[in-house]
């Protein structure tokens, strides 16, 4: 074997060569859609091979790393191919610290495998125990988005104009000029200028505010808009958001939304944003820590 292959647990090489680290945050995505689909299925075969396949995905991208990133003071030896760290995890979206632990976890392959299916097997049977917007998809609407996402919104949009979306306890973190509560009606009113929107999450609800505010863009109406939603990639209402989309990131882990107290939910899929707008380049900057950032060709 070369210092460019590793062996999978099938005892099969693979050529660190031919490996793109560039796509290990789409692909690490893909696989956890997948996931996702599998625990809503509550299909266990497919979700111990999709984490059979992103356990596989991380042992390349860790061998990738140790194999040509370089260190600062570090092992100095010839290598086929050199990076420097701070390169590596700007092209890759991933410190090195957070490659380490990795690395680590990886050295135990058994536990480690244990240890993701069963965080979820849990969360694919509390899934829909829970009426709230961080737990289900149908539930309770009055969970809050946490000010840091918020605050990044603000640095695309410079301020917010209108959150239809939303209540008095909200505003104080949105700070949005002007905002619809459930007693308003926001679906029954004009839109304009730069919106926040996080909808709720109960059905058809969902489908009602992303269908308006695509309705909003295309009449020009809304200039400039950023949604938080889960990422259910195989709806109607995302496929509509997507299309018309200027960029989407998608969380790398999940929202933590907040209840009036200041309690956090414990989400079972992970969370996209989605901008509307011009500035593609400062959505990207903002989001681009969140999660990984897919922008409209």
């Amino acid at each position: 074997m070369s210092e460019n292959e590793i062996i999978n647990p099938a005892g099969q090489a693979t050529d660190l060569t031919l490996y793109d680290p560039e796509r290990h945050r789409l692909t690490v995505a893909a696989i956890d859609f997948g996931i996702e689909e599998a625990k809503r299925l509550k299909e266990w075969p497919a979700l111990e091979e999709a984490v059979d396949i992103k356990i596989e995905e991380q042992r390349k991208f860790v061998a990738w790393w140790s194999a040509t990133v370089k260190r600062p003071g570090g092992d100095h030896s010839p290598r086929t191919r050199e990076m420097p760290m701070r390169e590596a995890e700007k092209l890759t979206g991933m410190a090195n610290q957070r490659v380490s632990d990795l690395g680590k976890r990886l050295t135990e392959p058994d536990s480690y495998r244990a240890h993701l299916l069963g965080t979820e097997y849990r969360a694919a049977l509390l899934e829909g125990a829970d009426n709230v917007r961080g737990t289900g998809g149908t539930g309770e609407n009055e969970w809050y988005t946490p000010a840091e996402y918020l605050e990044l919104a603000r640095a695309v949009l410079g301020k917010i104009d209108l959150d239809p979306a939303s209540s008095a306890k909200a505003q104080e973190t949105v700070q949005a000029k002007r905002f619809f509560s459930k007693d308003d009606d926001g679906l029954a009113k004009q839109w304009r200028g730069r919106v926040w929107l996080n909808p709720p999450y109960a059905q058809p609800l969902i489908a009602s505010f992303i269908s308006k505010l695509l309705d909003e863009r295309r009449a020009g109406r809304v200039t400039a808009a950023i949604t938080l939603t889960h990422n259910y990639t195989d709806t109607a209402w995302f496929q509509g958001l997507a299309e018309l989309a200027d960029a989407i990131c998608f969380t790398r882990g999940r929202v933590r939304f907040l209840d009036s107290n200041g309690g956090t939910a414990a989400p079972t899929q992970g969370q996209a944003f989605a901008y509307f707008g011009d500035d593609v380049a400062a959505f990207t900057d903002a989001f681009g820590d969140v999660g990984f950032v897919m922008v409209r060709p």
